[in-house]
């Protein structure tokens, strides 16, 4: 028996939460049980779709395919405007009804849908992050059987997981949600702009596809000048990394507030353009 008022740290993202026996991290998904760390998650699908890769969104990443996309539960930000709140705030302890797939299970369906322009398995939905073991064990079977695997995230994860996890990745889409320390703060995410743009670059450096995705979400990501600060640091790091800007629309505890004008998007369109980024997509505009 694991003694109960041991704590353990759990290595998987920056929160480095301590547990002890029973308790929950801020991801809600994992937790220390019998001694051991483990992801409380594990292959329990909340969803599970053929989409449209561009869906994910990648637009410069096998165009015209569809993945099977992957969904669990738990997430390690807290973002008021969460699309997916309803998975993304479940825990362990209170979660919505899931489907348990194995590793084999998930691969089995992908390869069955080659048929149906499958090419893959993608981890989305919520943060794939928070359940690097999943990830990696599945993603081993799906290379076995040539399909590919993408990951769509928040990218706030320790370096040390996220280099795990890079071999076993085709391609990522990763949220960069604003470009100032003080934002990730108030996402629950603190150091978040470091980490995530470290995220970015190891990603690139390890020979993945990589695309990125900013909301613009008033009060947070619209400021002009913090975005061009964005598309300097980007376009000196690889001026053809395909950039979606996506129209922020009221959701979860950001009901009372207005959905960012269009005309701010084909604005930021523009200065992305204009300062050297080759691909630059929009999204939610219609």
């Amino acid at each position: 028996m694991s003694d109960p008022a041991v704590a353990h740290i759990c290595p998987v993202c920056p929160h480095a939460c301590r547990l002890r026996e029973g308790q929950l991290g801020a991801c809600g998904a994992r937790g220390l049980r019998d001694g051991r760390l483990a992801g409380l998650n594990y292959g329990q699908a909340t969803a599970l779709a053929l989409d449209p890769i561009e869906k994910k969104p990648l637009a410069r990443f096998h165009p015209g395919a569809r993945i099977l996309s992957y969904g669990s539960f738990g997430c390690n930000l807290r973002c008021e405007f969460c699309q997916n709140a309803d998975i993304s705030t479940a825990t362990a302890a209170r979660h919505p009804e899931t489907d348990v797939i194995a590793p084999v299970e998930l691969v089995e369906e992908a390869a069955a849908l080659r048929c149906a322009g499958n090419i893959g398995i993608a981890f989305t939905y919520n943060e794939p992050l928070i359940a690097p073991e999943f990830l990696i064990d599945t993603a081993r079977l799906t290379h076995e059987l040539d399909l590919v695997t993408v990951a769509v995230t928040n990218g706030y994860v320790s370096a040390g997981v996220w280099q795990e996890c890079l071999p076993h990745l085709d391609a990522v889409n990763i949220d960069l949600k604003c470009f100032t320390e003080a934002g990730y703060a108030t996402l629950g995410a603190p150091g978040g702009l470091a980490v995530v743009l470290d995220s970015i670059r190891a990603a690139l450096q390890a020979g993945v596809h990589v695309e990125v995705t900013t909301l613009v979400v008033p009060g947070l990501s619209d400021d002009p000048e913090l975005f061009d600060q964005e598309l300097a640091w980007l376009v000196a790091l690889d001026p053809t990394i395909p950039l979606h800007l996506s129209r922020f629309f009221p959701r979860h505890r950001s009901q009372a507030s207005a959905p960012t004008e269009a005309a701010l998007l084909y604005t930021f369109e523009k200065r992305a353009r204009e300062a050297g980024l080759s691909h630059v997509l929009l999204g939610n505009i219609k």
